[in-house]
């Protein structure tokens, strides 16, 4: 049996700690993990909790990513509670198992330290990794800070464990900037922690020698289409049950989770849409906007998949113009989050808005107050014109002549 670890009221942990904190708490029966900067602390600090006793469950040390993501596959099927963590690389490095995992309803827990992806090389954050599993079938959670990174690592496995969800879930957290920047974090006590988690109820294991299932089956024409709408729908349906699970850990801790967060947007002529450790950022120039009579507001979708395209909608309504902020390189188009927003407003009626799209803090590049408060100011622009005066797309702190497209 494991031993008990004392835990003070209020810790100081980065994202990292906090992380392997959530895991053991969880009391995982599997880690599989290959390390990578900057996510390697996760399972370092998971292994030392287990040397230390403190963790019953196995960690598995792997050759590469996809390894690592093939035996919590496998340990998952067999019946386990598994999680990993990773970044950049390492992810892209395991994409095609995702796919696995998703497909074969796997509920396991991946807490992604985002970071850039390669080349050139960089070990700094942006949103790189978690775009290229957008598709993955995975539901996807975005911490702001060491303590939602703690929090959603917990709910991420009540979320994923759910009998009418049973998918894989990944928390992502900003390389550096949450992961490894330390602040007051307020954890649960351990039997609190585990109490909320609960006991892992397997479904359908593999090792379960008297009631013999397949996994993975090869499925053609005939089954394939049932079974990737089958997933699909479970997927768009996880929002009522990830609501459920944010609505319980409110009354667990005080700390409140909503599909879509937001900041002074009930009278917001202009709105900011962007996701990460950039949100907190992004707060003081708002403040600092409204301080020069920009009615501005800030929204922020808490989960990237599933995409709450009616909640974030119905955040924006009232808007006049948007900007949509993009931590990743879009490469040949509008940046991903433009896109889910243009598309969520379409949608829901509201496609007179104007939106722009400003691409961000690639590679780690600071995105500071006042750059956002200079996005600020081009979209109050637009706002006051009724139309788009402003590029359709520009770079922020992009060294040498500006860069904007239309």
């Amino acid at each position: 049996m494991a031993l008990k670890y004392e835990l003070k009221q209020k810790e100081v942990w980065d994202g990292n700690m906090a992380a392997a904190h959530a895991l053991r708490q969880a009391q995982v029966d599997v880690v599989a993990a290959y390390p990578i900067t900057p996510s390697t602390p996760i399972v370092q600090n998971y292994s030392q909790f287990l040397a230390d006793g403190y963790v019953d469950g196995e960690f598995v040390m792997v050759e590469s990513e996809h390894s690592a993501m093939s035996a919590c596959v496998g340990a998952a099927a067999a019946g386990g509670r598994v999680a990993t963590a990773t970044s950049s690389q390492g992810y892209a490095l395991m994409v095609e198992v995702l796919y696995q995992a998703s497909g074969m309803r796997l509920p396991i827990v991946m807490t992604v330290v985002n970071r850039a992806l390669a080349s050139p090389l960089n070990i700094h954050g942006d949103h790189s990794d978690m775009y290229l599993g957008r598709d993955a079938g995975w539901i996807h959670l975005v911490a702001n800070n060491p303590q939602e990174a703690y929090d959603l690592t917990l709910c991420a496995f009540r979320i994923g464990e759910d009998e009418r969800v049973r998918l894989p879930v990944t928390t992502n957290q900003d390389g550096f900037l949450v992961s490894h920047t330390a602040q007051v974090v307020e954890p649960l006590q351990d039997e609190d922690a585990y109490k909320f988690v609960g006991e892992y109820k397997a479904k359908n294991p593999m090792l379960d020698t008297k009631n013999p299932v397949t996994y993975g089956a090869q499925t053609e024409e005939e089954w394939h289409f049932e079974h990737k709408a089958n997933q699909h729908k479970a997927l768009m349906e996880s929002p009522k049950v990830v609501k459920e699970v944010f609505d319980e850990f409110e009354k667990l801790t005080g700390r409140k989770y909503n599909l879509v967060e937001s900041y002074k947007i009930e009278d917001a002529d202009v709105a900011l849409v962007l996701m990460g450790s950039a949100y907190e950022t992004a707060i003081l120039a708002v403040d600092k906007a409204r301080e020069e009579g920009i009615k501005v507001g800030l929204v922020m979708p808490r989960m990237f998949r599933p995409f709450p395209y009616n909640e974030l909608a119905e955040k924006l309504k009232n808007v006049k113009a948007i900007a949509a902020l993009d931590r990743s390189a879009p490469m040949g188009t509008t940046g991903a989050l433009y896109n889910e927003t243009a598309g969520a407003l379409m949608a829901n009626g509201y496609g007179d808005k104007i939106i722009t799209n400003y691409i961000y803090g690639l590679g780690g590049r600071d995105t500071t107050v006042e750059h956002i408060l200079e996005v600020i100011r081009e979209t109050n622009e637009n706002a006051k014109a009724g139309k788009r005066v402003t590029d359709l797309q520009g770079f922020i702190n992009l060294r040498g002549p500006k860069l904007s497209f239309n």
